[in-house]
C-alpha cells in the first residue's frame, strides 16, 4: 500500500526515532556479544528489539524493513538455540544492522516508499544464514507473530 497521507507524514517522524533507537540498543547488544559471546541476555535484548522494530515498520506499512528484520530475528533465534555467534556471524549481523540503519534514513517521508531492491538486504541476510550455520537462507512463511494491519486500518 502506498503510503500519501497527511496521518502517515505526521506519524513517520516519531516511528523513525523510535526505529533508530531500537536499531542502536540493537547495536548495543551486538557490542556487548563482542564482548562476550554468545551472552543470553544480549541475544534476548536484540531479538526483543527486532521484533519491536518490525510490529512498527509493519504498522506504517514498510514492509522492507519489517520483513527485514523478522528474518534477522529469525535466523539469530535458530542460532541462538545452537549457540553459533562467533566472530564471522557477529561480522554479518553488524553489517546487516549497517544496512538498517541507511535504508531508514533513505525512506521517503512523504511517500514511505524505499527506492532500493531488496537484492542487499538478500545478500546480507544470506551471508548471515551461513555464517550461522544454515547453507541456505529460507524465507520465514510463518514467522510474522501478528497480523498485517494497513496504515489506514489503524485506529486514531
Amino acid at each position: 500500500m502506498p503510503n500519501d497521507t497527511k496521518e502517515w507524514a505526521l506519524r513517520f517522524p516519531e516511528f523513525l526515532v523510535e526505529a533508530e533507537t531500537l536499531l542502536a540498543k540493537s547495536e548495543e547488544c551486538l557490542s556487548h556479544l563482542q564482548l562476550i559471546s554468545n551472552d543470553k541476555d544480549a541475544i534476548d535484548c536484540m531479538l526483543s528489539t527486532l521484533l519491536k522494530l518490525s510490529s512498527k515498520a509493519d504498522a506504517l506499512a514498510l514492509a522492507s524493513v519489517s520483513e527485514f528484520s523478522l528474518h534477522i530475528h529469525g535466523l539469530l533465534s535458530r542460532a541462538q538455540k545452537r549457540m553459533d555467534l562467533h566472530d564471522q556471524a557477529l561480522d554479518a549481523l553488524k553489517d546487516c544492522f549497517t544496512l538498517m540503519a541507511w535504508q531508514l534514513e533513505l525512506i521517503d517521508q512523504t511517500t514511505g516508499q524505499l527506492g532500493l531492491d531488496d537484492s542487499e538486504q538478500t545478500s546480507l541476510i544470506e551471508a548471515f544464514a551461513f555464517q550461522v550455520g544454515q547453507s541456505q537462507f529460507q524465507p520465514l512463511s510463518d514467522s510474522r507473530p501478528f497480523r498485517f494491519v494497513s496504515f489506514s486500518e489503524r485506529p486514531a
